[in-house]
């Protein structure tokens, strides 16, 4: 008697309705899915037609190839005085040029390491380090220290590829019109080595799908395989939708660190959708002789497992959005990334892979009668 209650007092608690009805409610989670894709959509067709490399976000020197220089100046730069940078660079031949300020002083200083090297009117007049005195080396490793300290702005300028001498050059013009400058970074990029890296980015986000295509198949079923893939493909073209919005607006690029976010995410999301369809699988089996239709139990499944994706993503975008805040300038973007990727995985879980699989398996007229293998 006992054990009759407490299984029917079980049932009762499975069949109990949730706090949300997915499949009830699946056009409005639809529509707000479309809602964040559309524009996305529209600044990657958008940046592929406009782009000279045709690609749907704006690349960085790491996929296309090129030079990125960083200025710190002892003077206050402002926007009214970038265009005086661009000059010195399109008079030398180099149109285009991204130039930025960057206002985060701090965060900029903490990610280089390195003694800056001043540059100024008389660099070049300057004698050979064995040439020095020690009191004269402890008087330019004293001013260099002190001009590094002592910066007001930071311009970071994203270029095509420097032939050598140009730099100078361009140096000496940046001079005159702005004054005494200190040169924090210069990275070069050449066009062979970009083509590589973009293209193995790729081909890692093209086997993270088949892999997962293949592992989702072998464990659930083919089914299943297919809309965690569709989901994982939401995923990729928002995040893609976003960066292409940040680049057309904000002239913002991506490096090999954005590949890095993609798969991460794609580990996340594809972690968070599995969980989702386990309990979806033993669910079907403990519902087999109720002949439930396939969505009630997706209703279910998703409803039990709500909390813990919810809790899991929001100790995951706390830390993360701690680091974007007060981590270094040149992780910012690979945050970001993240950030946005597991938000949108987190509700592509939920909203998008078991609607489309109750979908899906009720138009072929499966339900808890068929339950998956493995």
């Amino acid at each position: 008697m006992t054990t009759t209650l407490t299984a029917a007092t079980d049932e009762a608690t499975l069949l109990k309705p949730g706090l949300i009805d997915v499949i009830k409610h699946r056009w409005i989670y639809l529509f707000i899915s479309l809602a964040f894709l559309v524009p996305g959509i529209y600044f990657i067709i958008a940046n592929m037609i406009s782009s000279p490399d045709h690609a749907p976000i704006s690349l960085g020197i790491d996929f296309t190839g090129g030079t990125i220089l960083e200025y710190g100046f002892e003077g206050v730069v402002t926007q009214e005085d970038l265009p005086k940078i661009r000059t010195a660079f399109d008079n030398k031949g180099y149109t285009g040029s991204v130039i930025q300020i960057q206002k985060d002083q701090g965060a900029i200083q903490a990610a280089y390491s390195q003694k800056p090297v001043r540059i100024g009117v008389g660099a070049a007049a300057k004698p050979s380090p064995a040439e020095r005195s020690p009191s004269d080396k402890s008087a330019t490793e004293s001013k260099s220290a002190s001009g590094f300290e002592n910066l007001k702005t930071i311009v970071s300028v994203r270029t095509k590829q420097m032939k050598p001498g140009d730099a100078t050059l361009i140096d000496a013009d940046i001079v005159k019109a702005l004054g005494p400058m200190t040169l924090l970074q210069k990275n070069a990029v050449g066009p062979t080595l970009a083509q590589e890296l973009f293209q193995n980015g790729l081909m890692a986000l093209l086997l993270a799908y088949v892999l997962i295509v293949g592992y989702l198949t072998y464990r659930f079923q083919f089914d299943y395989a297919v809309c965690a893939i569709i989901a994982l493909v939401h995923d990729t073209i928002f995040l893609f939708g976003v960066f292409a919005m940040m680049g057309y607006f904000f002239h913002t690029e991506v490096d090999s660190l954005f590949v890095t976010a993609i798969l991460t995410v794609v580990g996340f999301s594809v972690h968070d959708t599995i969980v989702v369809f386990d309990r979806l699988r033993e669910n079907s089996r403990i519902l087999y002789r109720k002949k439930l239709p396939f969505g009630v139990i997706a209703n279910i499944s998703v409803n039990q497992t709500l909390a813990r994706s919810i809790n899991t993503s929001l100790t995951a975008l706390l830390t993360l959005i701690s680091l974007y805040l007060l981590g270094g300038e040149t992780t910012r973007d690979f945050v970001f990334a993240m950030i946005i990727g597991i938000a949108v995985g987190t509700f592509s879980s939920i909203f998008i892979a078991s609607l489309l699989l109750a979908w899906w398996r009720e138009s072929q007229g499966i339900g808890a009668d068929a339950p998956s293998a493995g």
